[in-house]
């Protein structure tokens, strides 16, 4: 967190992470180190903010909602990202996750897309109170943002049917796509792109996210 206001809520952030750390779900020392920073508490509506530090999504308004902990940081994880990393996320939602990412590779390095509008703009008003001067717009996630392309990595937090052939062509020799891909049972993907283009798909188990739109 970029803020000196006091924090409530910096004790049970604490044990949230301990906890995730415990059962071996965070491992990365800077991707810990994020977690433990982002007061998630501040990217939920007032009335779910007692719950913010529990390892569940909950939801932010427009159908959407922000993603479990754990999750974010097994993306994050998975990234394989560092300090000055240039990566595009798909779906901004309510902002947490870019937040998360932005302590990891620098806030101007994060381009994040998102479909509502209204969401966008709740965004990019919390994550300003914070500090944190990401690079967000409204926008069709599907169409990437090529004038900011090639990325060092790519990650959605929506779930496509396919991986959309924009944010293929998006990112760059050696870099990293994590997705959800299906609709009803998804699969979280991470695709690496080779010297010749092409992407190599691992699995990395069943989840379940609000589906692209």
């Amino acid at each position: 967190m970029k803020t000196g206001q006091s924090d409530p809520y910096k004790d049970a952030r604490q044990q949230m992470v301990d906890s995730l750390i415990q059962q071996g779900r965070l491992t990365d020392e800077k991707v810990i180190k994020a977690m433990k920073s982002v007061p998630r508490h501040r990217f939920v509506p007032e009335q779910q903010q007692s719950h913010a530090y529990e390892d569940r999504p909950l939801p932010i308004g427009d159908g959407q909602t922000i993603s479990a902990p754990h999750m974010v940081g097994m993306m994050a994880e998975m990234l394989d990202v560092e300090m000055g990393s240039k990566v595009l996320e798909i779906g901004t939602g309510c902002g947490y996750h870019a937040a998360v990412m932005a302590e990891i590779v620098g806030d101007k390095s994060i381009y994040s897309i998102e479909y509502s509008e209204m969401l966008a703009e709740k965004a990019r008003t919390q994550l300003s109170k914070l500090g944190y001067e990401i690079n967000l717009r409204a926008g069709n996630g599907r169409k990437g943002w090529p004038e900011n392309a090639p990325f060092d990595a790519i990650y959605l937090t929506c779930a496509p049917q396919v991986l959309p052939n924009p944010l293929k062509k998006q990112v760059k020799q050696g870099g990293i796509i994590v997705a959800p891909i299906g609709v009803g049972s998804q699969t979280l993907y991470k695709y690496e792109k080779e010297k010749d283009g092409s992407l190599q798909r691992t699995s990395h188990g069943s989840v379940r996210f609000v589906t692209m739109q």
